[in-house]
């Protein structure tokens, strides 16, 4: 939901503990608030791959929804170039003795767009809101045990149990943002959302593109962008062309094949670097003959991932069995599967499955995942299983999944920052994104003993454990971590790429 990692030019990813907690029991962490400094400074022009299903930042999973609304809402806190957690909202925080507790103190004079206070009385509706009506991130909020503002500008969050990302839990990115009460019970949340971010929705014009102005109510230095229009291009050519002719001045939509020249060129600027996105194949748990950890674990061996990953991305990502990139401190070896055909039509055979037809669903709005599904055919052919790729777009394929109604579908989850966001919501037999219905009692217990476990080295063996055994039931088949690609105009300035790929346009000009 997704969710994923950046600093400018191949930053590296570091989990450390000083990013998991942001500050250890009883310390507090204090910034001051942002300047007023700002001015015109044009539109820019972005091109991005699909449309968002809707801009409620609590019921959205799709990324092109929250490329738009990072840059509309704001989170207590928020990761910075390296992923730590830094004050936003809040301005400091402390934690009690046991860390059963949390006060943080609010920013002052903060305002949704509409130029209503923000204060404690809504960041306790926006978390209550996830919580009861058990939204999408709600498995965030698994040991809050209650959410209180005990002024305007104090909100103490309660915990059943330690939880040393819980910072990043309420700040990796933008699906925990602080909601105006009014404009959710109003509907208007889902094409007009008003957030306290430094830009808001001025127009969304469905099929074609979404308008951001600069908001003048936002209480950190003002943007120096008139505004931002994202526009929704399906085709990397077509995007390409958009930036070379100056139709559009920035696109994280290129055509792979191409990138690796385009770097070599300063027109228009094109940077890349390693991320903590991964791409998988899940396959349906609750479907036969994919209930048998054999048959999946056969395709698993049916996979050749160098070659799906070199189809996919023409060398911009690092082929991977398990989920966590190899830049993160909690990254573990393994890589049980080889490319062995042979092996694959031994263990079908065994299982009893023979002449084996498997629904492929992938989305036409990630290109990636119908080229990597063409090779995927072909592979799984060689070991008898026939493949019908089911080409959606994504508001398609996001209802086919809650539905479970595939056999396998290819896609990725982008903006990971914790452990906890790259296993958890996935593959706990009660996670929220566990549509393909795995279900393993010690991996259960090993994902929510890790997630309230506040040493780090215990916590990264739990994490490691837990991954061996996802992989080894092939819960996910996993295929690459892809690197994050992006192009903009000469005349763009103050722009950087990030590892969890969040696209903030609040620091950004645009030359004349």
């Amino acid at each position: 939901m997704s969710r994923k990692k950046l600093g400018v030019l191949g930053a590296a990813l570091t989990l450390t503990a000083g990013v998991l907690s942001g500050c250890t029991g009883g310390e507090a962490v204090d910034v001051g608030g942002g300047g007023n400094a700002g001015g015109a400074g044009g539109v820019l022009n972005a091109a991005i791959g699909g449309e968002p299903d809707q801009l409620d930042p609590h019921k959205t999973s799709a990324y092109y929804s929250f490329q738009v609304l990072e840059n509309v809402y704001d989170t207590l806190v928020e990761p910075d170039a390296d992923l730590k957690m830094v004050p936003s909202l809040a301005t400091k925080w402390t934690t009690s003795a046991d860390q059963l507790t949390w006060t943080f103190t609010l920013r002052e004079g903060a305002k949704f767009s509409d130029g209503s206070p923000l204060t404690s009385e809504d960041v306790v509706y926006s978390y209550e809101r996830i919580i009861k009506e058990k939204l999408n991130t709600a498995y965030k909020f698994a040991t809050v045990k209650s959410v209180t503002g005990t002024d305007p500008a104090t909100v103490v969050v309660t915990l059943s149990a330690p939880t040393p990302n819980l910072l990043a839990n309420l700040g990796g990115f933008k699906g925990v943002a602080i909601v105006e009460k009014s404009n959710v019970e109003s509907g208007k949340v889902k094409t007009e959302p008003v957030g306290s971010g430094p830009f808001k929705v001025a127009g969304y014009t469905s099929g074609d593109s979404i308008k951001l102005v600069r908001n003048d109510a936002y209480w950190g230095e003002k943007p120096k962008l008139d505004g931002v229009t994202f526009t929704f291009v399906k085709d990397p050519t077509v995007a390409l062309q958009n930036l070379r002719s100056g139709q559009v001045q920035w696109t994280d939509n290129l055509p792979p094949q191409q990138v690796k020249s385009l770097q070599d060129g300063d027109d228009p600027v094109v940077r890349s670097a390693a991320s903590t996105d991964y791409w998988y194949v899940a396959l349906n748990g609750a479907r036969k003959p994919f209930d048998n950890p054999e048959v999946r674990r056969a395709v698993g061996y049916a996979l050749d991932r160098e070659a799906i990953t070199k189809a996919a991305k023409f060398g911009l990502a690092t082929v991977n069995q398990a989920a966590i990139p190899k830049d993160s401190a909690y990254y573990y070896e393994y890589a049980p599967y080889t490319h062995d055909p042979a092996r694959a039509k031994q263990m079908l055979g065994q299982a009893g499955v023979g002449n084996l037809t498997m629904d492929l669903m992938v989305t036409s709005e990630y290109p990636e995942t119908v080229t990597a599904a063409q090779v995927i055919a072909a592979q799984l052919k060689d070991v008898g299983i026939t493949v019908k790729i089911r080409t959606l777009d994504f508001a398609q394929w996001l209802d086919e999944q809650a539905k479970g109604n595939f056999d396998g579908f290819m896609l990725g989850w982008l903006g990971n920052v914790d452990p906890d966001e790259f296993y958890y919501a996935q593959h706990h037999s009660g996670g929220t994104f566990n549509f393909h219905k795995y279900r393993n009692p010690a991996v259960d217990k090993l994902l929510d003993q890790a997630r309230t476990e506040t040493d780090q080295a215990a916590r990264k063996q739990a994490y490691d454990q837990a991954a061996k055994q996802i992989v080894d039931d092939a819960s996910y088949l996993y295929l690459y971590n892809p690197d994050v690609v992006q192009g903009w105009s000469k005349k763009v300035s103050g722009y950087e790429v990030r590892t969890d790929r969040a696209i903030r346009f609040r620091s950004v000009a645009l030359a004349e």
